[in-house]
């Protein structure tokens, strides 16, 4: 039920033409906000652009080339004429061609990079154009989306453990930074663990044995099941609201449990 907890707010979520990015548009118009969506893949996410009506826009934006943070900024400063809350949301595993080896000893540099690129070099510069239009009003919340991988090692996800691992120490540094030149800017990071995204289609498959797989990756997850896109973006929805404005340089983490340190058994009955 929307409840106008973002209302005439405006908010740019990178990578919202699907999964979490798009469960957290959907969220962010429902609660009264002004939504740009922006994407690498255009025809989607000006497909969910139309669906949400008025109150978005879409804003083609690859957030690994600062020629694109330059124009969305200029697009903004035009019209809607100031950014109230960034979800630096765009990001990639590596694993999304189904080949190619992503282990600490056989990932290629090439490799290494792309993600990086993408998934940090993205979120740094977001953050950067970020400050300079949250500037302008001296208020404002930046979230980035990292992940459970950033807290824990991921032996055939080198490169995506590491830099998700980067969003979360850059979340701090940002955070302290704008606290540091007396903005009310704030930036938090989120870290889901398996919520059930096109990003994992690769792993699961579609044969007979989807299912099976799918019970297998969530067997340490004391929930036992996959997380959904509209939990995460329940939790971003209070990190761009003005409920939370005491909240910077924290994590918050949607996992089922994983990361508590034990997992739990269900009890019969």
């Amino acid at each position: 039920m929307a409840m106008d907890r973002l209302k005439d707010k405006v908010a740019l979520i990178t990578g919202s033409a699907r999964g979490i990015g798009e469960a957290m548009a959907r969220a962010f118009v429902a609660e009264g906000a002004y939504v740009l969506v922006s994407d690498i893949n255009h025809a989607r996410g000006r497909d969910v652009t139309r669906e949400l009506g008025s109150r978005s826009q879409y804003l083609p934006l690859d957030v690994r080339e600062e020629d694109d943070w330059v124009a969305a900024a200029r697009v903004i400063i035009g019209n809607p004429g100031r950014l109230d809350i960034l979800v630096n949301n765009a990001g990639i595993t590596g694993l999304e061609a189904g080949d190619g080896a992503h282990d600490p000893e056989n990932a290629t540099l090439e490799s290494w990079h792309a993600v990086h690129r993408t998934n940090l070099d993205g979120v740094f510069l977001g953050c950067k154009y970020a400050i300079r239009l949250m500037r302008r009003q001296g208020t404002g919340s930046i979230i980035n989306i990292s992940s459970r991988s950033g807290v824990v090692g991921i032996p055939g996800a080198a490169a995506y453990a590491s830099s998700k691992a980067a969003v979360r120490n850059h979340t701090k540094t940002v955070a302290l930074y704008c606290a540091e030149q007396g903005l009310q800017v704030r930036c938090n990071s989120i870290h889901p663990a398996a919520v059930l995204t096109p990003m994992w289609e690769p792993l699961l498959g579609s044969g007979e044995d989807r299912s099976e797989r799918m019970k297998t990756f969530v067997t340490d997850t004391p929930l036992r099941r996959f997380g959904q896109p509209e939990e995460v973006a329940a939790v971003a929805v209070l990190l761009a609201s003005d409920e939370a404005p005491y909240v910077t340089g924290a994590e918050f983490t949607i996992d089922g449990g994983l990361l508590a340190g034990s997992a739990a058994s269900p009890k019969a009955g």
